[in-house]
């Protein structure tokens, strides 16, 4: 759980010269809280709480990229899954929302009755701006 919480925080898997500049307890994220999985041996969900100061407001990108970035590749783990994810409202209001509104949105896309969803199109370099757009043209 502390592995996690560093690792998806303020934590490295080596040593940077950054380190000695300034303090980063503030900014550390805290497991609290570890219970065994019913059934299953040697799996736990942890629960990790992170201060609001190491996130960028407004920024839902920001937020899921600390929260959830680095950590996955976590090689000290064989297995990793995001079940819950609580956001304090104070920071929630913080989120605009798409400049038009969501219905601007869906009429841009033609996309109605169901969730919006974004991705990362792979590879995130090297591709022409031609095949990069047949790519998103996919997604759709």
């Amino acid at each position: 759980g502390a592995a996690v919480a560093a690792e998806s925080s303020t934590g490295t898997w080596t040593t940077v010269w950054t380190d000695g500049l300034t303090s980063l307890d503030r900014y550390k994220g805290r497991c609290y809280h570890i219970e065994p999985v019913a059934g299953e041996e040697n799996q736990y969900i942890a629960y990790v709480a992170y201060p609001l100061d190491l996130f960028e407001e407004g920024s839902v990108t920001n937020m899921f990229t600390s929260i959830v970035g680095n950590v996955f590749g976590f090689k000290a783990l064989r297995a990793l899954r995001l079940e819950d994810l609580r956001i304090p409202p104070a920071y929630s209001k913080t989120f605009q929302g798409p400049p038009q509104g969501i219905q601007v949105e869906r009429d841009k896309l033609n996309k109605y009755g169901r969730p919006l969803l974004g991705c990362t199109i792979k590879p995130k370099l090297g591709l022409s701006a031609k095949n990069y757009g047949r790519a998103v043209y996919e997604c759709l």
